[in-house]
């Protein structure tokens, strides 16, 4: 199809048809100084002048893997098998969609069926769609799911969900006739008693991580007995590789299973891109968001792929669709699917439980030190927070200088600057662990 674009009279004509005489006068409310900024553009390069700038730039940055990093907070470094960025490095695989033409589009859609499966599996549910953006659109399209299943007016959030995931809820549903209120913590885990005091018959959901931002596991015992009476929808956020050890969103008895695909072999990448699982029930599977790849069978008998339920879908419904999202984190969930497959179930739980020895490990090595303390009681998986005598950014700073990234001290995601969330995977030894712990002593020195 051919690009025909506007000749001069026929902008002419359009802007005399609205009362405008320019084009700026479309964007008059947008100050001039935005509109029109002084950029300094500096004379042409030759391409190997350019490719000096760029060495230049790229030896500014300092790589996660050339310090010990302890940082984590829905980015956690992994041991990658090879095989993950060889297989999705394929041409035919370098694509986020989902493909609307099944005839041609076999193996996408098979490896994308394999990926629900593999997730299915993972969380203990029943149904799962082709991935979301990240973890945190999964939980705003849980949220919005929630209003659609029981038309309720008001949401609770755990205060110990990752910030900007709750940024992220609080944008979606900006406008929207829902009330969100934010469940308050009690040294790093949820207060239970007011969350029994908050649940009633408006709630529409209730919002749970764990582990959570601060690495704790919540007492998801006591959050079923407490939810489930009052028909809100249960939505648990977890980390993939956690639920490898730990019970599953569906033997807990959640509703929405949710989480950030990250730490199934993707590369940290200056934080993206990454993608987001989605997991339900069967009974709410008609308002789940996002893309849904079914198996059939064709008129010969053989296997097939084919998108399905798409009448849920904005292409199809526009206004009504459960959902805007009309695609999926393809690639990204193409290689969380070979890091699954590759590592199978047994390597997963390995990796696992690396991840929580080390993490314990690591722990009990600080809270040695004097005037360090766990910010909670309650178990962790790989990640943990202690309280330090004094501001964690100065001690963080004392160990950047021996290559060595000391965790979250941000006192604007962790809530007091005495606070560091530390993150431990399977990537440290315990020579680095050892090495750490020393340097921890020597920085409050």
């Amino acid at each position: 199809m051919p690009y025909t674009p506007h000749t001069d009279l026929d902008i002419q004509e359009m802007l005399q048809l609205i009362g405008l005489s320019s084009i700026e006068d479309l964007f008059e409310e947008i100050p001039e100084s935005i509109r029109k900024p002084s950029i300094q553009v500096q004379a042409p390069k030759t391409e190997e002048e350019i490719r000096r700038v760029i060495d230049h730039l790229s030896g500014l940055n300092h790589p996660a893997g050339e310090s010990i990093s302890f940082l984590g907070g829905g980015a956690y470094e992994r041991i990658r098998p090879s095989i993950i960025d060889r297989l999705i490095s394929r041409s035919e695989f370098c694509t986020s969609y989902t493909p609307y033409q099944a005839e041609v589009s076999q193996g996408t859609l098979q490896f994308i069926f394999e990926f629900q499966s593999l997730i299915t599996r993972l969380t203990g549910m029943e149904a799962t769609n082709a991935s979301m953006y990240d973890g945190a659109s999964a939980l705003a399209e849980a949220a919005l799911m929630a209003l659609r299943i029981n038309h309720r007016g008001k949401l609770l959030v755990a205060g110990s969900i990752h910030p900007r995931w709750k940024q992220a809820l609080k944008t979606y549903l900006t406008g929207m006739d829902a009330v969100i209120e934010e469940i308050p913590m009690k040294s790093g885990t949820l207060d239970l008693e007011w969350l029994a005091g908050a649940v009633d018959s408006q709630t529409s959901s209730v919002a749970i991580q764990s582990p959570n931002f601060f690495g704790f596991l919540e007492d998801l015992e006591k959050i079923g007995e407490i939810i489930k009476p009052s028909g809100a929808v249960w939505i648990q956020a977890s980390d993939p590789v956690s639920l490898a050890l730990l019970k599953t969103p569906g033997e807990w008895g959640a509703d929405i299973a949710i989480g950030e695909l990250q730490s199934l072999g993707l590369p940290l990448s200056y934080g993206g891109p990454y993608a987001g699982y989605f997991a339900v029930r069967y009974k709410d599977i008609r308002q789940m968001p996002g893309r849904l790849v079914g198996k059939t069978v064709d008129s010969d008998g053989k296997p097939g792929y084919v998108l399905t339920l798409q009448t849920r879908e904005q292409h199809i419904r526009r206004d009504k669709a459960t959902s805007n999202i009309c695609t999926n984190q393809s690639l990204c969930a193409l290689a969380a699917s070979i890091y699954m497959a590759t590592l199978g179930p047994s390597g997963l739980k390995e990796v696992a439980q690396q991840n929580f020895d080390k993490a314990h490990y690591l722990a009990e090595k600080l809270t040695r030190i004097p005037g360090f303390q766990m910010l909670s009681e309650a178990p962790f998986f790989n990640e943990f927070t202690l309280v330090l005598p004094g501001k964690a950014s100065e001690v963080a700073a004392r160990l950047r200088n021996q290559g060595i990234l000391a965790g979250i001290h941000d006192a604007h995601w962790t809530g007091d600057p005495r606070y560091l969330v530390l993150c431990v995977t399977e990537t440290k030894s315990l020579e680095d662990l050892d090495h750490a712990a020393e340097a921890f002593r020597e920085a409050i020195r």
